[in-house]
């Protein structure tokens, strides 16, 4: 049986959008996306939004607002998804479960956040409550203090790697300025992201401000099809497998430097498609802090534990390299709004495959990876996609 397929989608611009409010964020992709996919309003079975929200945004219950695209929208089931930073590949995964499960022959996928309205402080306040309260709310500098010790732990155990850290960061801060989606196109240099400077200061424990994702607003979406529907569409990225594993959320459960749901999702993701990490083109990971990216080499099974950096200091992470890790920049460039980021990891991994991705395009690419994750390794989501038309 054919697998679904990405048969359209819709990214806006990642950054500060004043002008835009979630709702009008949310229309433009939809009636974006389907136009891409060449289909009607009328053709959507169901609907799944990704929206994080945690008082980002004053509108909760949001589901419903995909429905203001276009009225033929309405009566249409919609269900707002949410699994912390993971929210938009929760809200795809549930997408393609639909069409697996014969209920949908074409799902809408929506992810959106609107993040830089809110004060700083509110921000962090925020983005901790994606940790475990009970024990890590008294940690400063909200989530990026979660990973300032993560990698002060990390350091402590396997060396000091703020070397790697800067070069990942300037690998991504590289990539994103060919991709016209990234919050911040600039090519920093690895000295800029290495030097603690007025520009970069240091953030928490050894993470910089290079090394820590954007404050971002923007929006994502997919059109999903059955297979035998995508046979007939103008372009169809397939699911040849997905993997979710949900980690405990207490830090203090788990050895926090193994990212073990990571390494869960992806052998089952790899497994189920038949396919080892080395027969990838390219993956799209959750570089939400340089640290994770780090961590992230050894969990996929790059590299052993202890050894992330030689990935980057071998030039294996970089475009050209033999396994390319986020060429879009990733988080750290394109900007991390929330509940849109894991259905633009998947929208712009179909563009790599369907050679649409110009100024961040993997030369020759076949099949795609895509990790993205929730908390501190938390909820883990992987795909693998394969454009079959």
């Amino acid at each position: 049986m054919s697998k679904p397929a990405i048969v359209g989608w819709a990214h806006t611009p990642f950054g500060k959008h004043d002008a835009e409010t979630v709702e009008s964020l949310v229309v433009r992709v939809t009636r974006e996306a389907l136009d891409h996919a060449g289909i009607g309003p009328e053709e959507v079975d169901e609907i799944l939004l990704g929206h994080f929200n945690a008082g980002f945004s004053p509108q909760d219950f949001t589901a419903s607002l995909v429905l203001q695209a276009d009225d033929r929208l309405r009566f249409k089931p919609a269900t707002r998804v949410e699994n912390a930073c993971a929210t938009g590949s929760a809200a795809v995964h549930q997408g393609v479960r639909a069409v697996d499960a014969g209920e949908a022959r074409i799902v809408l996928v929506v992810g959106v956040e609107q993040m830089t309205r809110t004060p700083s402080a509110e921000i962090g306040k925020n983005l901790l409550k994606a940790s475990y309260l009970a024990e890590e709310s008294h940690i400063e500098g909200g989530f990026a203090g979660v990973f300032g010790q993560i990698a002060q732990s990390y350091f402590q155990r396997h060396g000091d790697q703020s070397d790697a850290l800067a070069m990942i960061a300037a690998k991504n801060h590289k990539n994103g300025v060919g991709n016209p989606y990234a919050q911040m196109r600039k090519d920093l240099g690895y000295e800029f992201c290495r030097q603690e400077s007025a520009k970069n200061p240091f953030v928490a424990g050894p993470l910089k401000r290079t090394d820590c994702s954007l404050v971002s607003d923007g929006a994502a979406a997919l059109v999903i099809a059955d297979g035998e529907t995508a046979q007939n569409m103008r372009r169809a990225v397939a699911f040849r497998s997905r993997a979710h594993a949900q980690d405990f959320l207490p830090l203090s459960k788990r050895d926090i430097l193994r990212f073990e749901g990571c390494t869960v999702t992806w052998k089952k993701a790899l497994a189920d498609a038949g396919l080892s990490l080395t027969d990838l083109s390219f993956v799209e990971t959750h570089d939400c802090f340089t640290i994770a990216e780090l961590l992230e080499y050894e969990a996929m099974g790059l590299v052993p534990e202890g050894q992330g950096a030689r990935a980057i200091k071998e030039g294996w992470t970089q475009k050209g390299g033999k396994l390319p890790v986020n060429a879009s920049g990733g988080l750290k460039s394109k900007g991390h709004p929330i509940g849109a980021t894991g259905v633009s990891m998947h929208a712009l991994s179909a563009m790599q495959l369907c050679g649409d991705a110009d100024g961040f395009q993997v030369e020759g690419a076949k099949l795609g990876g895509v990790f993205n994750m929730g908390g501190a390794a938390v909820a883990n989501y992987v795909s693998v996609l394969e454009r079959v038309k």
